[in-house]
C-alpha cells in the first residue's frame, strides 16, 4: 500500500504545474468575454461558456499528446 502511493508522487509533481492553467483560463475567458458583451449576466454567461470550450480543447491537445508519447 505504501509502495504504491509512493510511486503515485512523481505524477502528483508533474500535474502540479497544471494548476497554473487555472487562474489563466479564468481570466482570459473573462477577459474575452467582457469584449464581446457590456452585462455582467451575458459576461459570465459566455465566459462559462468559452472557458469550457478551451479546458476541453486542453485536454484532447493533452491526451494527444500522451497518446503520440506513448506509441514513442
Amino acid at each position: 500500500m505504501l509502495s504504491t502511493i509512493i510511486s503515485l508522487i512523481p505524477i502528483a509533481t508533474a500535474t502540479e504545474r497544471l494548476w497554473y492553467a487555472v487562474p489563466l483560463l479564468v481570466s482570459f475567458s473573462l477577459v474575452y468575454s467582457a469584449t464581446r458583451h457590456e452585462e455582467i449576466v451575458p459576461i459570465l454567461k459566455h465566459a462559462f461558456r468559452f472557458g469550457l470550450w478551451v479546458a476541453i480543447f486542453m485536454a484532447v491537445m493533452a491526451a494527444i499528446i500522451q497518446i503520440t508519447t506513448w506509441t514513442l
